[in-house]
């Protein structure tokens, strides 16, 4: 009796203990019960629009129809392997990453030069900010619709305007070797002033006693603008170059309305490629599996993008 007496004192004295660490616990969630009663409504948004249909698009690129109304047939990582295999895709991505360099690096560039231009405020550079960010507000349906007007052949404002210079006008829309290009153009236009704001917010965290410290040293604005500026606005670079990347994925409407992936798949996005397969062929499962290949792609650079501004921050 007296060698049972001391193994049951651990477990006496460890019951306190648990009603401790209950009883911290019950009040932590009361105290975080209205907070989490405010966030349910977007909580449930996500679980729903979000990752439900992250779901989905899984469980459908497992699957395939041999026709519209045939019964679902398991098919694993096929869709996944026809995708790869398919030629469509491959010029899809290597369009796709044309379009993301060639509209990311103006955009970003243009974004920058505005923001340190109208970097003081004035009236003047409201006024100029608001003009800049203007486009930003215009539907990207709507916009295309206007550059639809200025691209056409022989009549639109840009031939007009450029057809003494150049003998033989180039159809912007129909010339497989230039209709990517064109539709960058919308895209520069329309970013560069959203991107704009988020250097402006950078530029906020440039120490001004260091910028006049350095002016009062004899550096002149490109040296401070090396030294000081762009390494205080890596982190405003890399947060750019994520959003840059998804609006290259993501923006196709003007491809919808411009060109339909033409001419010759020239313009043909991956987005537009999912649009094609899902909506056109009727191939749900491929569709789902190019999305998840997308998705994967995405999240990967976001990650890398994210990680790259996390061990910057904890550096020396």
């Amino acid at each position: 009796m007296s060698l049972a007496e001391p193994a049951a004192l651990p477990v006496a004295a460890s019951a306190p203990r648990r009603l401790h660490i209950a009883g911290r616990f019950t009040a932590r969630f009361k105290a975080s019960l209205p907070a989490y009663l405010l966030l349910l409504p977007s909580l449930v948004f996500l679980a729903l629009f979000t990752y439900g249909a992250m779901g989905r698009v899984i469980i459908d690129a497992l699957y395939q129809r041999a026709t519209p109304k045939a019964p679902l047939r398991f098919v694993g990582l096929d869709n996944i392997a026809a995708v790869l295999a398919d030629s469509a895709f491959t010029g899809a991505v290597i369009n796709n990453l044309i379009y993301a360099v060639g509209t990311a690096i103006p955009s970003i560039g243009l974004a920058l030069l505005f923001a340190l231009a109208l970097a003081r405020t004035n009236v003047v550079t409201s006024a100029l900010r608001a003009a800049l960010f203007l486009p930003v507000l215009i539907p990207m349906v709507a916009a295309s619709a206007l550059f639809l007007f200025i691209f056409l052949p022989n009549v639109g404002l840009l031939d007009y305007y450029i057809g003494r210079l150049l003998p033989v006008l180039p159809n912007w829309l129909g010339d497989p070797d230039i209709a990517l290009y064109a539709i960058m153009i919308i895209t520069i236009w329309k970013n560069a002033g959203y991107y704009m704001l988020f250097f402006l917010a950078g530029l906020q965290a440039v120490p001004e006693d260091v910028m006049e410290a350095a002016h009062l040293d004899g550096a002149g604005p490109f040296m401070r603008l090396r030294y000081i500026i762009l390494p205080e606005l890596k982190p405003t670079f890399l947060f750019v170059i994520v959003i840059a990347t998804l609006n290259a994925v993501t923006q196709v409407d003007h491809v919808f309305v411009l060109t339909q992936g033409g001419p010759s798949n020239a313009t043909n996005l991956v987005l537009f490629y999912i649009y094609q397969q899902a909506v056109e062929h009727f191939d749900v499962g491929k569709a789902s599996a190019a999305t998840l290949l997308t998705l994967a792609a995405l999240m990967g650079l976001t990650a890398l993008s994210f990680r790259t501004m996390a061990n910057r921050e904890g550096g020396p």
